[in-house]
């Protein structure tokens, strides 16, 4: 055997650092309209090459094509607009927030928005979300009122969390939305096991799982996905792929298996990846996975491409590690003025009403920062009751829990 020499250590690399010029050459993007839309009942061995294109709705154009179109009527994708509007009002407000000592900590949704706000349209009520932290969008297309995301942000004496909680990380059951966790990849295994309950109680709701690109090298994502195949768990397994974890590209977490989509299929799980900045792509893709769990036909992984415009955090500075243009370089563009071009088009909007709307939308925002903000903010205002922290842990308080409370004297 020839002799091949010093073993040589493989960590992948980004295609371009800070100051280069950014270039997403290397991502194929299918035609809008090109892939083909199979039976909700499709074997996933059929369909196994969908684990590699890219589902889209919208073309270049703003027209809706394909056989994915059609699902929402010009109403509908108003609302759905607006949804994505406030989501992106009330980030940079709460960014400036951030940046004013009011909240310790916050996480922008810029560039993702059409992700969680589409696919919440989609949902029953009754289902159940378990997110990550970027998926607010969720909430705001639900209807949870925005003065209580922005009181939870301030930790203050409005708090539906009493405090306990880092800021933004929201939880509300009749919302569907389970309590997010810091440590990513638990909310996999937990929206797995919700749905194998919901399946096992004979319900009729069903569970939708959230992850980043990053999170899917832990081990939780790999559970999940064992029960989820050998069970056939009625839930939607979702990975935002924004490019980007906190500080390292996609193909860190990806390796070798080429998109984030076909890590499903040796599963056995039916793997899509849709336009994560088409809303209507995202909403069709959506409907399609949910139907599929609903009808006892199992889990559906879906990987949504789309890109993480600002930074992972307020604690973050991106321009360490990708160019400052590689966000205006995207090729799959931004998913507000994407939509706004759409309904353009159908002549059921226009560039002075969309002008409009965003003046609404921000004097709205505002309008619930300033009633949040009356109950307090980080360094200003009602805060929680300490007695709060000792309440709502145990059914019954056990002695050492009392001892501590009398002691702290509240």
């Amino acid at each position: 055997m020839a002799d091949a020499g010093m073993l040589r250590f493989h960590v992948p690399e980004p295609e371009v650092r800070p100051g280069g010029a950014p270039d997403f050459s290397n991502v194929p993007i299918a035609a809008a309209g090109s892939v083909p839309r199979p039976d909700i009942d499709a074997d996933p061995r059929t369909i196994r090459d969908m684990a590699f294109s890219i589902i889209r709705v919208l073309n270049r154009n703003g027209e809706a094509v394909g056989p994915w179109a059609g699902l929402l009527s010009a109403d509908e994708l108003l609302e759905g607009l607006r949804h994505m509007m406030t989501l992106r009002a009330f980030d940079a407000r709460m960014q400036m927030a951030q940046r004013q000592g009011k909240t310790s900590f916050y996480m922008q949704h810029l560039g993702e928005e059409a992700v969680s706000c589409a696919f919440r349209r989609a949902l029953l009520p009754g289902d159940m979300n378990f997110p990550t932290y970027r998926q607010a969008g969720l909430l705001i297309a639900g209807g949870y009122p925005m003065v209580t995301m922005m009181n939870q942000i301030y930790s203050n004496e409005a708090d539906p969390l009493k405090g306990r909680q880092l800021p933004i990380m929201y939880s509300s059951k009749e919302h569907g939305f389970f309590s997010i966790s810091g440590n990513l990849a638990t909310q996999y295994i937990q929206a797995v096991g919700w749905a194998m309950a919901s399946a096992i109680s004979n319900d009729s709701r069903i569970a939708a799982a959230w992850i980043g690109d990053g999170s899917t090298a832990e081990s939780d994502f790999h559970s999940a996905l064992v029960f989820a195949s050998t069970y056939k768990a009625p839930v939607v397994l979702n990975v935002v792929n924004n490019q980007w974890a906190i500080s390292t590209f996609q193909g860190i977490a990806r390796g070798g298996s080429g998109t984030f989509a076909a890590r499903g299929l040796g599963f056995g799980i039916p793997a899509l990846r849709v336009d994560g900045n088409d809303y209507l792509a995202v909403h069709a893709v959506a409907k399609w996975a949910a139907e599929r769990a609903r009808g006892n036909l199992g889990p559906t992984l879906v990987e949504y491409v789309t890109y993480r415009a600002g930074a992972h955090s307020s604690s973050d500075d991106p321009s360490a590690y990708r160019p400052k243009a590689e966000s205006d370089a995207w090729p799959l563009g931004d998913p507000v003025v994407r939509l706004k071009n759409h309904l353009i088009r159908l002549g059921a909007w226009s560039d002075e009403r969309h002008a409009q709307a965003e003046a609404e939308i921000l004097d709205t925002v505002i309008s619930a920062q300033k009633e949040a903000e009356g109950h307090g903010t980080l360094h200003a205002g009602g805060k929680p009751s300490t007695r709060e922290m000792f309440e709502g842990v145990f059914a019954e308080m056990p002695p050492h829990l009392r001892r501590q409370r009398q002691q702290a004297g509240v």
